[in-house]
């Protein structure tokens, strides 16, 4: 009986590692596409930017970003990397293709030969994306569009499409969805937009993007400086939102732009 209680108390143990990110967990970073984001380097040595390599790996791919230093420069977003002193890698202007999961390595020439030194340090990067389609009620309604500034008007129906990309190696609900990560459509107050009827909100999932949120509506003249945010909190936590707000021109007819503000927590 006691050597079932000491092994029902290892496995306690053990999952317990395993939901607070001990263990050899990815650490989890969130971010919204068009910021900057910084992936720490938790083993790294002294000195260390001539012994660090980062690897990118999404789909069963692996890509050397930085190699013992040195950035390679056959991928194409070699110019938005950098590696700062402390080892860490700088991502600018993040876009939904980054997400996925980064590893940095410490190698140091030991008698002659490069060994490495310590684990492998995982970071796993969730990018938070929102596109807007517009169109018209009528025929002759324009074609739709994903640019960060959209033209759009009064008596249009507008569709706000927040997008969460997540790559672990395991499937969304395995890894993300069980930690607690949800999406939301807030108004400037911070209420649940499902709470208003004028408002559609769908949620779904794909193979690449575990999150998506859809908020579509009618667009009314009072919407003018009307402000939606989608919000995306982690164990309660708000990490990361994009604000959009809609701002009328002086006539009534004339186009409407929708611009995003990304605030990361």
């Amino acid at each position: 009986m006691a050597d079932k209680c000491d092994l029902c108390v290892l496995g306690l143990i053990i999952l317990s590692s395993l939901l607070t990110g001990i263990s050899g967990a990815d650490d989890h970073v969130f971010i919204s596409s068009g910021e900057n984001v910084r992936l720490s380097c938790n083993n790294a040595l002294s000195d260390c930017k001539s012994k660090t390599t980062w690897n990118y790996n999404r789909h069963s791919a692996t890509v050397e970003l930085i190699n013992k230093g040195i950035k390679n420069k056959d991928t194409e977003r070699h110019e938005r990397l950098s590696l700062e002193s402390d080892c860490s890698l700088n991502i600018k202007n993040v876009t939904e293709e980054d997400y996925g999961s980064y590893t940095c390595q410490q190698w140091i020439n030991v008698t002659g030969k490069d060994q490495q030194q310590g684990s492998d340090a995982r970071v796993s990067l969730h990018v938070l994306h929102v596109s807007v389609s517009p169109s018209s009620s009528s025929s002759s309604s324009s074609s739709s569009s994903s640019s960060s500034q959209t033209e759009i008007s009064p008596g249009r129906s507008v569709t706000l499409s927040c997008q969460l990309y997540s790559y672990t190696g395991f499937s969304c609900d395995d890894r993300v969805s069980s930690e607690g990560v949800e999406l939301l459509w807030v108004n400037q107050t911070g209420v649940d937009l499902k709470t208003d009827s004028r408002y559609q909100i769908l949620s779904s999932s794909d193979q690449y993007r575990c999150f998506i949120i859809t908020l579509t509506t009618t667009l009314l003249n009072e919407d003018n400086n009307r402000e939606w945010r989608c919000q995306l909190t982690h164990r309660n936590q708000l990490k990361t939102s994009v604000r959009y707000t809609v701002k009328y021109s002086a006539q009534a007819d004339s186009t409407t732009a929708v611009n995003p503000v990304h605030i990361t927590h």
